[in-house]
């Protein structure tokens, strides 16, 4: 038995269990820094110690060999947070950190879309943008665990800020992202006169989200699909850069790929086979994650798994 931490911009979550089997879960809004970590604590504290080890996922940057959270774009205030030292000071089990791209990249390797792959790519694709990678049959994480931020990658001069940085692919290709793409689509038509459906107001604006977006791109909305389609387009070029780097068999993107598909797949195609190197393109599946919205649980329990198992291997 493990318990897992799954620690996200806009939700946290505590969890026992095994692979797959979530006996246990609690959820609620990520709050600043301090608030976080003691709800976290307490909803320890009420639990039974009957688990081997603690995993917790969380987004990067971060030193996964220290155990340090280092100032998550998408966590305000989280700077140099020892989280796993104060795990094992007040817990007295050991604990292990993994970026949350590497960790759901370990998940859907053993349990989802990757199994059976020695090369592989898993991308976050949720409030914000990382890749954890599998490659020959080992996760890569780097030096200090930010191997796979891709989402800092550059792809345009200009483009929605993500990442702390213009035109980066996660400020083209995030939950966030493409809100913000809408929200500045939705500015420039209020102020032509001709409002977008999706917002007909000034007041609607803090209202766009990606998945406001998706509900009308879905129904045919000419200003929502475009959106998403510069969205899908913009990751097919980054996700050309990936096949021609790392020469995965299989790229797994999760979160709003994973629930929007449909509206994304043609413009990433259509970039990948002008962008990719077509003998690395043509043996490289992009898939949906398959463990949904289960994969945080599976991640943050599996980064506990792994952890114990690679400790006793270096012993």
């Amino acid at each position: 038995m493990f318990l897992g931490i799954d620690i996200g911009g806009t939700k946290c979550a505590v969890l026992k269990g095994v692979g797959k089997n979530v006996v246990y879960r609690e959820a609620f809004a990520t709050m600043d820094c301090k608030s976080t970590l003691d709800k976290i604590f307490s909803m320890i504290e009420k639990l039974d110690d009957d688990y081997e080890a603690i995993g917790i996922s969380c987004g990067g940057p971060l030193d996964e060999k220290k155990g340090i959270i280092q100032s998550p774009p998408n966590l305000p205030g989280w700077d140099n947070v020892e989280i796993v030292k104060m795990l094992e000071e007040r817990f007295n089990k050991p604990a292990f950190l993994l970026n949350d791209a590497n960790a759901c990249a370990l998940a859907e390797w053993k349990y989802g879309a990757g199994q059976e792959c020695d090369n592989m790519a898993f991308l976050t694709f949720g409030t914000g943008l990382g890749a954890g990678l599998i490659i020959n049959g080992r996760l890569y994480s780097g030096t200090n665990g930010n191997a796979g931020e891709v989402g800092h990658i550059r792809l345009a001069k200009k483009g929605e800020i993500g990442f702390g940085k213009y035109g980066s692919f996660e400020g083209f290709c995030s939950g966030g992202g493409i809100a913000r793409m809408g929200k500045t689509l939705a500015k420039k038509r209020l102020e032509q006169g001709k409002p977008t459906a999706f917002c007909p107001t000034e007041q609607d604006l803090d209202k766009i989200t990606a998945k406001l977006l998706a509900e009308y791109a879905n129904k045919g909305d000419k200003d929502a699909k475009k959106v998403y389609d510069k969205c899908g387009y913009k990751l097919g070029e980054g996700l050309s850069i990936i096949i021609d780097m790392l020469n995965p068999q299989v790229i797994v993107i999760g979160s709003v790929f994973a629930r929007s598909q449909n509206l994304l797949v043609s413009q990433t195609q259509k970039a990948i086979k002008k962008e990719a190197l077509s003998v690395s393109a043509s043996v490289c599946k992009i898939v949906p994650a398959v463990l949904g919205e289960q994969i945080g649980d599976v991640a943050a329990l599996i980064t506990a798994e792994e952890g114990v198992k690679y400790a006793k291997l270096r012993n």
